[in-house]
């Protein structure tokens, strides 16, 4: 027989202290979490509605040319009339001149089309953008042209 010599006095059923740590309901708690946010993600998500073009150009019965604002290096501005008609404008004069250019009844609705010398500073094309979201023209194209590395 063996006699126990040290240590406090247990019973026969004692196990004593356990200090390993019992993941069982961490584990519980990360998997509700988890198929929680598998189900709140798609739920979650918002959506952008964007009207992309279509592929290829709708026909266009109409045969007037687009109307195009040109700025040039010195800052002056012309609007087009027509093909050939390109006439001077200023920046108090485009709320008269661009309704006569585009001849319908709501020229707001209608596309315009800045183009720009690349010498016009920064702030005098931002100022021509302004002045037509000011005056209710929000269909603004920007013409870019592929320049040669010698212009």
């Amino acid at each position: 027989m063996a006699a126990k010599v040290g240590g406090g006095g247990g019973g026969k059923f004692d196990l004593g202290q356990n200090s390993d740590m019992n993941v069982t309901p961490f584990v519980d708690v990360m998997l509700v979490l988890l198929i929680i946010f598998m189900v709140v993600a798609p739920i979650a998500t918002t959506t952008i509605r964007i009207d992309i073009p279509p592929a290829t150009p709708p026909k266009n019965d109409n045969s007037k040319p687009p109307t195009f604002i040109s700025i040039n290096d010195t800052g002056l501005i012309y609007v087009s009339f027509g093909k050939n008609d390109i006439r001077p404008s200023s920046m108090d004069m485009l709320v008269y001149d661009l309704p006569k250019a585009l001849g319908v009844g709501d020229p707001t609705n209608q596309r315009v089309f800045i183009r720009a010398d690349r010498h016009v500073p920064y702030g005098e094309f931002m100022a021509v953008l302004n002045k037509l979201q000011l005056d209710g023209y929000y269909k603004v194209g920007l013409i870019a042209e592929n320049l040669t590395p010698d212009n």
